[in-house]
């Protein structure tokens, strides 16, 4: 098995999380001199000019990450018109940061029930919410919160303007046995 690509692998399912040191080992069951010249060398094949990744140890992680080189394109590709309307995930993370803030990519991750990390890095990306503090929790977590484009955009003068959502009428819409929606069982 090439390892390389394992790690490469590896590396690209984690995401914006990266792998630590010992995760690496751990999964690869290697030594840390193996792990060393494995990095080497996937560094080495994303140094090339025809790649567009590179690895970099971030918060004492080892993340792929775009070439800082090519970063003009990809704020054309976020600034494209074709790219300007918002997914319903990008609108269901951003009414969960509005009516939450400061609220944390975890806690996020636990109202929608997946993942956030893509669609918050977008959102910074479009300024649509921004880095407000860190959380006290263990790893001092980021706290997210709308900015001032958010409300433009949404035509908010602040966050109180915000509807008002009444969860208990949510709730009873959503019970499957009581639903104001009635099967019609007709015979044919």
């Amino acid at each position: 098995m090439d390892l390389k690509a394992i790690l490469e692998g590896l590396l690209f399912v984690a995401g914006d999380d990266g792998l630590t040191t010992d995760q690496m080992l751990s999964v690869l069951d290697i030594d840390k001199e193996k792990l060393s010249n494995l990095i080497t060398n996937l560094e080495t094949d994303y140094s090339n000019n025809n790649r567009g990744i590179a690895l970099e140890y971030l918060g004492g992680k080892l993340k792929m990450v775009t070439k800082k080189e090519h970063a003009e394109y990809y704020k054309k590709l976020f600034n494209n018109e074709d790219n300007n309307t918002l997914s319903p995930s990008a609108l269901e993370t951003l009414a969960i940061i509005a009516y939450n803030e400061p609220v944390t990519r975890i806690v996020v991750d636990e109202i929608r029930g997946v993942n956030s990390a893509h669609i918050i890095r977008k959102l910074v990306f479009r300024n649509f919410i921004k880095e407000v503090g860190r959380s006290e929790l263990p790893g001092k977590p980021i706290l997210y919160g709308v900015t001032d484009e958010f409300l433009d955009y949404f035509g908010l003068a602040s966050t109180k303007d915000l509807p008002i959502i009444n969860f208990e009428e949510i709730e009873s819409e959503t019970d499957l046995f009581n639903s104001k929606y009635k099967e019609i069982n007709e015979d044919i």
